[in-house]
């Protein structure tokens, strides 16, 4: 009998339409079957922007939105839920993703900074492809001010943010660095009690940010699906994918 958690999510899930009952394997294929061929054959990545054979992962232009980006590993790793990305030695796609940024601020046409620009990955339940996939794109106005008003009682442990986020609970930590060397999956897997063996129920966001005192990071958001509360943990509901940032 399947588990009542899962139908919950499913039957939320369903409610989302037609969006979900495209191939989920379609960015597989393309990054198999297209990107990783065209770069090893004629040293050209298209369809993808980015080919990088040897640190294992791909940039592609999302079709949605004119600045949003999504980093793919080279490997089949299906998501946030697979084991690879808590094995020892893991590669720490939300860093490739942070150092990749500046597609996203390409296509704004405007220098964006630090605290407007986003990565997120969204939970197993609240995706429609099978291919751990992590977007590059604006965060969204409302919630770059709600990081400004309480930036200073986020501290380096996760706690409850006070706020609500796109209408759902978040938790929230601080992570120094210019670069983001920290890993937010395995800060997930360690600091949330239950996570790392529910960490397909999980969604993160990093967001860049400027701490007191001008020190440059990140603060790093998760929050669960949740069928009880209709939250299907989709973390990119905290992204714009129109980034109205850029234009104001």
């Amino acid at each position: 009998m399947m588990h009542p958690l899962l139908l919950a999510l499913l039957a939320l899930l369903a409610a989302a339409g037609p969006a979900r009952a495209a191939d989920p394997d379609a960015l597989w294929k393309i990054i198999s079957q297209k990107c990783v061929p065209n770069e090893q054959q004629d040293g050209e990545p298209s369809p993808c922007a980015v080919v990088d054979i040897k640190v294992g992962y791909v940039v592609l232009k999302d079709r949605v939105g004119a600045t949003q980006y999504l980093v793919m590993p080279t490997a089949k790793i299906t998501g946030i839920e697979d084991p690879a990305i808590l094995a020892p030695g893991a590669a720490n796609y939300f860093a490739d993703a942070w150092r990749e940024r500046h597609f996203t601020i390409d296509a704004a046409e405007r220098d964006l900074k630090r605290d407007e620009l986003s990565l997120a990955i969204n939970s197993m339940y609240g995706r429609s492809q099978n291919q751990l996939h992590i977007h590059i794109d604006c965060v969204t106005p409302t919630v770059k001010d709600a990081l400004g008003r309480q930036i200073a009682s986020i501290g380096d442990k996760w706690d409850p943010f006070p706020e609500p986020l796109a209408g759902h609970s978040y938790r929230a930590m601080r992570v120094d660095g210019e670069a983001l060397d920290a890993n937010p999956f395995l800060l997930t897997a360690d600091g949330i009690p239950g996570a790392r063996a529910n960490m397909g129920n999980e969604t993160l966001v990093v967001v860049g940010a400027t701490f007191a005192g001008g020190k440059p990071g990140f603060v790093i958001l998760d929050t669960a699906a949740d069928p009880a509360t209709g939250n299907p943990g989709s973390g990119e509901e905290l992204q714009d994918h129109s980034c109205a940032l850029a234009h104001s």
